[in-house]
């Protein structure tokens, strides 16, 4: 039987409206979504909106044959972008989404008040459980102290059980980016749950194991993909069946910088869980995550990584040492700064 959750998606829809937005009587929020995407998630964020005296425009899009740019051609991209050019915030819903698609660059570019907030693919049971039942401010003073610990270290190690095994220095140049759930302030947000940075490319040495999803272009892994790392490129890949599929997909872009390792996540949502769904599995508490290829020279400047695609890898269980000191030990927040805070989570 399908949960129904009317009551949780309701406390959940205000929490987004209320507490992440801060939504004022009177401010346009713009809420899109697609024929893939849940209805009763973008009822209640709609309702939560109107409830605080703002003003939810609600637009609905024939789900595109593929995300980012590639949406565009199905996309009224001049409609869509002047709506956006207007408001005041907007939060995607969308299964195929519009994220980096000329819509949200212009309007990104435009727009300097927008506030933009990523949750694509939500549905009722994922918004309840990484928000609804998320001590929200608790988790933000986690992720911003998790956040300084990192910063300040010279150099990360991470294995898992799985057969990773990674080394690399921090650049400190390089952005370092705390996913909080905080979406009151102009630009792009994200999930809460995410910390993520940017390594000294050259310095990414050692074996990179993804056995939780990789998207794209294999979803769920049925077998672990092992690849070898050497100054932060792939030099070799191992597996099953979806290895190969995986090294066919980079191989097909004919683009050396699609393997280059971009930038490494930590998971910290004590309600995430493997779905599928890249948004919530890059935030399953305990893993670790990887981009290859494009990465955006704001983030790296001066160059970023110039490549004709990304995909993100899930390493489950991780265990990880700033500078020798160990924070996370197969999964589980083991550094005293930070328990404490890991307890009152449930984690």
């Amino acid at each position: 039987m399908a949960r129904l959750y009317e009551y949780e998606l309701a406390k959940s829809a205000d929490i987004l409206m209320r507490e992440m937005f801060k939504l004022k009587p009177g401010e346009t929020i713009v809420i899109t979504a697609d024929t893939e995407s849940d209805e009763r998630v973008v009822n209640a964020a709609a309702a939560a909106a109107f409830a605080l005296g703002a003003k939810p425009m609600v637009i609905w899009l024939a789900s595109p044959h593929g995300v980012g740019k590639a949406a565009d051609p199905m996309l009224p991209v001049n409609a869509l972008t002047a709506a956006l050019c207007e408001a005041d915030a907007w939060v995607e819903f969308n299964n195929e989404w519009l994220l980096y698609s000329t819509p949200f660059e212009i309007a990104m570019e435009k727009n300097k008040k927008l506030r933009y907030l990523c949750l694509v693919g939500m549905d009722v049971d994922m918004m309840v459980r990484v928000i609804g039942r998320v001590d929200q401010p608790t988790l933000s003073e986690f992720l911003h102290k998790a956040t300084e610990l990192t910063v300040k270290a010279r150099h990360v190690r991470i294995t898992t059980p799985a057969g990773t095994d990674l080394e690399f220095d921090n650049e400190p140049q390089y952005k370092f980016t705390c996913d909080d759930g905080d979406a009151s302030e102009p630009g792009m947000h994200m999930l809460a749950g995410q910390i993520c940075w940017i390594p000294r490319f050259e310095t990414i040495s050692g074996t990179l194991v993804f056995d939780g999803t990789l998207s794209p272009p294999c979803g769920h892994l049925k077998q672990p993909i092992v690849m070898k790392i050497e100054k932060g490129r792939v030099v070799d890949i191992k597996g099953g069946d979806q290895a190969i599929e995986f090294k066919a997909w980079l191989e097909s872009f004919n683009d050396p910088n699609m393997f280059r390792l971009a930038h490494v996540c930590y998971g910290f949502n004590p309600g995430a869980k493997l779905t599928g769904n890249v948004l919530e599995d890059e935030r399953v508490w305990g893993s670790t995550e990887w981009g290859l290829g494009y990465l955006s020279p704001i983030d790296a400047p001066p160059e970023g990584i110039k490549a004709k695609s990304h995909c993100d890898g899930i390493c489950m269980n991780s265990t990880v040492w700033l500078d020798e000191v160990k924070i996370l030990d197969n999964g589980i927040v083991v550094h005293p700064e930070l328990t404490s805070m890991v307890r009152k989570l449930g984690k």
